[in-house]
This record gives structure tokens, sequence and C-alpha cells, in this order.
């Protein structure tokens, strides 16, 4: 619920180190509440995804408008991966470790993407951004196993497909430092994705629920458009997507 971009991410971060050396626990006392808007920043607009602005990479406006949707992307991840930890009770310690990890990394990831933009002359929350993830979020709030198909590999896998190709428009713009935080931010959600499917999995298996077909059916009970292909191949084989499901979603 933190709104302070700062505040966030050192408490992130803290709590993250303070976890790692057993000094936390998690409280299951208590039922967890519904979130229906994460904290951020007080300024930050939301908008429908077709109304977020499109501009060229040429420019200086269009440059910060790309830094500050993966600014966003990233400070949602932060939100998204605290709320697995708080919502969903009595899982396994490994479940708790792993979100805790990738929460510590997107605060990393945000803080790395958010100083060239700060040196550009904007904050994170000065561009409107659309609010796609965190209703995702919100949808999928009851269960677990629901959560971990289609938060982490789909919505946040879109970006194993999309960072390469910026990446690409950003090296013929010369703009190396902005690629060199990219490759970072793909190599650890490679990982994070991975977290996901190893969950998605597990709570199938507990279920018994065959993972694919499971996996074919959530996207068709709880995702509406099109996703947007081709899709990195080597990156989702990598985070643990199986070639059915590659064509599940090459489907939609």
């Amino acid at each position: 619920m933190c709104c302070q971009i700062d505040e966030k991410v050192e408490k992130t971060q803290s709590y993250a180190k303070a976890w790692r050396e057993n000094q936390l626990h998690i409280d299951h006392s208590q039922a967890p509440t519904s979130i229906p808007q994460a904290g951020r920043p007080d300024n930050l607009q939301l908008v429908a995804p077709k109304s977020v602005p499109k501009r060229k990479l040429h420019s200086t406006e269009g440059l910060a408008a790309l830094l500050h949707a993966v600014a966003h992307i990233e400070f949602n991840a932060i939100n998204l991966a605290w709320d697995a930890v708080y919502r969903f009770r009595n899982m396994p310690r490994d479940f708790y470790c792993n979100w805790i990890q990738v929460a510590d990394e997107e605060a990393l990831h945000f803080s790395m993407i958010r100083k060239p933009l700060l040196a550009m002359g904007y904050e994170y929350g000065d561009l409107p951004a659309h609010n796609g993830l965190w209703e995702m979020a919100v949808e999928t709030e009851d269960d677990v196993m629901v959560r971990m198909a289609l938060v982490p590999r789909v919505l946040e896998a879109r970006g194993l497909d999309a960072t390469p190709k910026i990446m690409k428009k950003l090296q013929q713009l010369k703009q190396d430092e902005l690629v060199d935080i990219l490759k970072v931010i793909l190599h650890d959600e490679v990982g994070h994705v991975a977290i996901g499917t190893r969950w998605f999995n597990e709570l199938c298996t507990q279920r018994d629920l065959e993972p694919e077909a499971t996996f074919r059916t959530l996207l068709n009970l709880h995702y509406r458009g099109k996703i947007r292909g081709p899709f990195n191949i080597e990156a989702r084989l990598k985070a643990g997507f199986s070639l059915a499901e590659l064509d599940a979603l090459e489907r939609l």
C-alpha cells in the first residue's frame, strides 16, 4: 500500500534482507484483505491501454516514455511479488523465499531504470500508464494457482518477448547504457517467470490437474484479447514453458 517511491524501494530491500537473515516470519493468523489498488505515486494517471500515448524513440519524449513504461512494469512487479507473499497462506517456506527474492530484484530493476529517467528530467508518475497488471492481480486474488498461471506466466512473460526487440532499437540509437540495464532485467525476468512456472506446476500436481490443459483452460477463462507474438521461444523454454503451452499462446 506504500505510495512513496523511495520508501517502497527501501522497505522492499530492508525486509528482503531481514527475511534472508531469519529476522522475520510470516503470520497467518488473520485472513488477507482485498487490495483493489496497490500503492502508487499520487500523480500517476491510470488510463486504458489504448490511451497510453505512443511516441517514437528518436525523440527525448519518446525515450522517456519508454523508460517510464518499463519503470511502471517494474514498480507494479514489486507490488505483485509482495502481494503473493501477503495473500497466499500456508504455502511452503520456499514459496515465500522465491517471491521475496523477486520483490527485491524488481526493486533493483525499478531503481536501475529510474536513474536514466530522472536524468532526462522525468520522474515515475509523470506520464500516464495502464493498470492491466494489477487488475489481473485482483481477478486472481482468490486462488494462488490461477495467480501463478496468469500473472507471471502470461502478463509478466510478455517482457521476455518485448525486451529483446526494445534492446535492438536502443542499440541502433547507441543507447548502450539502457541496453545493459535491459540485459539485467531480461536475465532476471526469465527466473521470475520460471518461479511462476514452478509453483503453477506444483499446485496442479497437488490438485491432480494436468498442467498444460489447466493452463489452456485458465487462459480461455480469464484472458481477454490477443497476446502479441512472436514469442521469445528460447527464453520461454528456459522459464519452464512447454511446447504445447506455447502453441496455446500462439492460438491466442
